[in-house]
Parts: structure tokens; sequence; C-alpha cells
């Protein structure tokens, strides 16, 4: 055998290689894909500053002077008055659920007091579980309220002295301080979660054919809901465990305030690693390899932990990359867990989401039944 640079063996093997790439269609797909997902999702949906965000209006007197101030802010881009004649009930209902990001509340004597060149008083309440996604909006409240105003009321020659007359009292919600562990930390739960429990369980049927054991499981009496069940629990008490480790730092280490109820929080996080293992499972009845499954793991991962409102401010996005997020478990659990840690939400305030995590569950079980093969071909 010869031991010196041969030219003619390297291409061999160079076309060895191409070939196994080329018969690797998953992987050629992956390593494509992988990059144009990124530059469409970082070029299009991720927004930093976000705009157009929801509003309620809470405005007995639908007078001259308030029509003004929600035109100049709907102008500015940060708002979107969704509900222009909201109830002070429906609004905070509204901000409960997350519909709204912000409550603006103007008195009924407000247009009369700006007439008069008395002090008129603006309520605008703001969900600051997220501060990244209020601190532009609330930054312009103070100068575009008065500018409008003045202009409707025709003082613009003397704008110090309207400027003096208007109060704009703003109130950050749930998260007065702008505290950003209290919003990454519960959603941290969720990442972990879906990173783990995914990969773990896609390589469940995978395993079991790179290592010649799959006849024997076909082989038994088992139906395939049993061998899905049997797959899939295992890691749901390998995710208790994360919980309860992530919980506790949260509670000890960062001091996340648990406001709402804790049988709702663990209900919450059960369907949610439910229908994380069974997509796992449905994984790896697509996969022939546990490379292909880890490859099909991120190839999920990456989309929904930029989509879901985890990383960017999820109302910033524009309306498809918002439509698209919907398809996440990460999205709607997301909701549910700020919601209930943060705002003391009860299971009724977040009936979508947990409807939303059930249906995820029926929909991936039902996919991955239909997709397990009793033979191996």
């Amino acid at each position: 055998m010869s031991r010196h640079f041969s030219f003619r063996r390297l291409w061999a093997l160079l076309g060895k290689e191409s070939i196994q790439m080329r018969r690797d269609r998953l992987t050629f797909a992956m390593a494509l894909g992988i990059p144009l997902l990124q530059l469409m999702l970082f070029g299009f949906a991720i927004n930093t500053d976000p705009k157009e965000l929801p509003a309620a209006l809470v405005a007995p007197t639908q007078d001259r002077f308030t029509r003004a101030m929600v035109t100049s802010l709907e102008l500015t881009g940060y708002y979107r008055f969704i509900a222009p004649n909201a109830t002070a009930e429906e609004a905070e209902a509204m901000i409960s659920r997350g519909d709204v990001l912000f409550v603006v509340t103007v008195p009924s004597d407000f247009g009369r007091r700006v007439q008069r060149n008395e002090l008129a008083t603006i309520l605008i309440e703001a969900d600051a579980t997220d501060p990244s996604a209020a601190s532009g909006a609330m930054s312009t409240l103070g100068t575009v309220a008065s500018e409008a105003l003045q202009r409707e009321a025709g003082n613009t020659s003397d704008s110090s002295a309207g400027h003096n007359n208007i109060s704009i009292v703003t109130h950050r919600r749930y998260n007065p301080e702008g505290i950003t562990q209290y919003n990454i930390v519960p959603g941290l739960l969720g990442v972990i979660l879906q990173l783990t429990m995914v990969m773990m369980t896609a390589m469940a049927l995978t395993r079991e054919i790179e290592r010649g054991t799959m006849e024997n499981l076909l082989s038994m009496p088992a139906t395939p809901i049993e061998i899905m069940l049997g797959k899939v629990m295992p890691y749901l008490a390998v995710g208790g465990v994360q919980v309860i480790v992530v919980l506790g730092a949260a509670k000890a280490v960062f001091g996340i305030p648990f406001v709402g109820s804790l049988s709702v929080i663990l209900a919450g996080i059960f369907v949610f690693v439910l229908s994380l293992v069974i997509l796992g499972y449905l994984i790896s009845t697509v996969a022939r390899t546990q490379m292909q499954a880890m490859q099909m793991t991120f190839f999920f991962f990456l989309p929904s932990l930029l989509l879901s409102g985890f990383m960017f401010p999820y109302r910033g996005m524009p309306v498809w990359a918002q439509y698209l997020g919907e398809i996440f478990p990460l999205t709607h659990f997301l909701r549910l867990i700020r919601s209930v840690m943060l705002k003391g939400a009860d299971a009724a305030t977040v009936a979508d989401s947990f409807l939303a995590l059930g249906g995820f569950v029926l929909l991936l079980a039902l996919f991955s039944l239909l997709r397990f093969r009793k033979t191996l071909d």
C-alpha cells in the first residue's frame, strides 16, 4: 500500500462523498434551507422597534380633543386602536389576555378642562411584561398628545402653557420596574423544554433503527398507539425534572413573581410538554437516522424561537410573521405562562392558549399514528 499522497485516491473519495450527499437529500436541503430561513426571518420578520401595537381606548365622551389625540397617537406608527369604544371592563380583560398592549383612558370631563385651560389628565396603561415592546411607544406620549391638543384648541402660539395643562399619567402594569428577567425567565422555561423534549424524542425510533433493534419492536404484539405512548411517556418524567429545576431557580434566584395559580401553571406545562414529545415522536417517524432527526429538530427550533415572541416582541413583527408564529406551540405557551405568572390570569383567561396546545396534541398524535410504519421498508 502506497503511503504517498495520491490525487487519484483523493478524487475517488471526493466522488464517494458527493454521491452520499446527493443521496441524503434531507441533509442537503437543511444545508440550504437553514441559511435561507435565517436570512428571511432576520431580514423581514425581526423588528426591535415594534410599531402598530394594539391598543384600546376608554373614552365615555368622544369629543374632538379625544379624537385629535387618538389620531396623533396612531400617526406616530406605534399605536393601533383595535378597540376604540371599549368599556373599562372590556379593556381590563383585553390587556389581561394580551389582546392589547395599551389602554388609553380619557375621563369624561377631559374636553371641558382643555377648553377652560385647566389641568387635563390622560391615563395610559401599558403591558410591561415585555419592557422592550412598550419602551418606544411610551417615549412619544407626552409630546404627541400635547401638540395634538394644542393644534385642536388653536393654541399653537403658547406651547408651554398647553404642555403644562396636560398631564400624561403612565402606568406600567405587571412589571413596573421594567425588569427584563421577568419576561425572559418564564419564556426560557418553554425554550429549554422545547429543545430537549423534541430532540430526545425525535431520536426515539431512529435509535432503534440504527441499532438494529427495530425488528424486535415491530415483532411485538403492540399497537402503534402503545408504542408511541411507551416512547414518549418516559420523557414526560424528564420534562418534569426540568420544570422543577427551572421554576425553583426562577423563584429563588431571579425572584420571578408567581402571581397566578400554580395548578394552572403546571397544567399548561403538562399540555405543552405533551405536545413537544409527540412532535419529537412524529419527527422520528420521518427521519431515517439520528443525524436527520437532529437536523429536523433544529429546523423546527429556529423559526419557533424567532417567531414565538421569546427573543423579539411578537406584536412588532409583520402580520404574516405573526400568523406564521401561530403554528408553533411555543407561541401559545409563552402567552400562557407569562399571563399566569406575571398577570395572575386564571384558567378562563388563558383558555385560548389551552385550546391551541390541546389542538396541537391531538393533531400531532394523529399524524404520528398515520406515519408509523409496521415494516422497515
